[in-house]
């Protein structure tokens, strides 16, 4: 079926002609038609009594002309700076107050705050937008706020960032979102990943101490990387907020600093003990040493000594053997008898001593009694 036929198709669906629906006599479509139509549904549009000619659609048509010609009349502040694209590309920078352009298709404008200074919070934000609310509430993103230390401790710290627009044209064209002056997420980005890496190159307990050094670091490093962005943005100044453990390990960070001083304490205590304990082994150590000395020596004078009287006692031996031999019996028997408890009984009195008399222990308890006296001599009766 030829594509201007106005009827149905084979399987009963519209025409698949290029207009989908073509005029029903085929052909090019009528615009004087189309006109008419036009012209009958607006007078159905407006009140009776109102007939509408061709005068009146071209007066519409000239209104229309003069509101497109309009649409190109835009404003610069005094904290503007705006451009004049033609086609995508720039071809003039527009002055404060009212500016002219080609209306849209041919040209657009763009205008760029040039605000003194932007403020850009990281890790926590106002609870509330309204200036006048003192509660000073805010509410904390850890997602932006928890960064991990080179020392492997996560810490919850935010900061703020101060920057501004240089180069208005770098900045609208180099940067996505230029038109969310102070919430830029480009300007984000970048300081939140400066931050990080600075964090994570510090340790914990030295991060609040040397809060400056590490504020003109992250500066240094956010306008370097948006320098090399070409982003036209300068960056005035980065205030870092106090560095803390997260609550969630603060209980944590807790147990540890109590093992810390609990380890403290029983150092100190062990070492007051070994610098007790200590001296004193030394000084029994030294006593020992001294005693195993005089023991030493001792034990030379007294070998020396029995030598010498061996040596003696061989000379004599040697002029007279009996007498030696009997001398020497007589100090032998001394030594050995001498301290021992022992009663001496006559030969034939011997025999009628009852055997159980427990002599000695007589004599042990009369010397404990009386230690002064002198020993008594035992004597037997005759035997019943």
């Amino acid at each position: 079926m030829p594509w201007n036929d106005g009827g149905t198709g084979g399987d009963g669906q519209e025409p698949h002609g290029p207009w989908s629906r073509g005029p029903s006599g085929g052909g090019a479509p009528d615009f004087e038609e189309l006109l008419k139509r036009g012209q009958e549904r607006l007078r159905q549009a407006l009140p009776v009594g109102i007939q509408f000619t061709r005068a009146h659609a071209i007066a519409i048509a000239a209104i229309a002309v003069v509101c497109w010609l309009l649409s190109g009349v835009y404003f610069v502040a005094s904290h503007e700076q705006g451009f004049v694209m033609r086609f995508g590309r720039v071809v003039a920078h527009s002055s404060q107050g009212m500016n002219y352009h080609l209306p849209w298709p041919i040209e657009t404008a763009k205008v760029v705050e040039m605000m003194g200074a932007n403020q850009l919070n990281i890790g926590t934000q106002p609870g509330s937008t309204d200036a006048s609310d003192t509660s000073q509430q805010r509410i904390d993103y850890p997602a932006e706020s928890l960064m991990l230390t080179g020392d492997g401790n996560i810490v919850d710290i935010n900061f703020t960032v101060m920057w501004s627009v240089k180069d208005a044209s770098a900045y609208l064209f180099n940067v996505a979102g230029a038109n969310e002056t102070g919430k830029n997420q480009t300007v984000k980005d970048v300081a939140e990943s400066a931050m990080r890496e600075v964090i994570g190159q510090s340790a914990f307990d030295a991060i609040n101490p040397n809060r400056e050094a590490i504020e003109r670091r992250v500066r240094g490093m956010i306008q370097k990387t948006l320098d090399d962005y070409g982003a036209g943005i300068a960056v005035a100044s980065v205030q870092l907020g106090t560095a803390s453990a997260p609550e969630a390990v603060g209980k944590a960070d807790r147990d540890v600093q109590a093992a810390q001083t609990a380890q403290t304490q029983k150092r100190g205590d062990a070492e007051t003990y070994a610098n007790k304990v200590i001296p004193e082994a030394r000084g029994d150590a030294a006593r020992t040493v001294q005693e195993a000395e005089a023991y030493r020596q001792q034990a030379i004078a007294e070998a020396n000594g029995e030598a010498r009287q061996f040596l003696t006692v061989y000379e004599q031996y040697k002029k007279a053997p009996d007498v030696t031999r009997k001398r020497m019996y007589l100090e032998t028997v001394s030594k050995v008898l001498g301290p021992m408890n022992k009663v001496i009984l006559d030969g034939p009195a011997g025999r009628n001593v009852v055997p159980y008399l427990p002599l000695p222990e007589l004599l042990k308890n009369k010397s404990e009694s009386a230690p002064a006296a002198v020993p008594p001599q035992v004597t037997t009766g005759p035997k019943r």
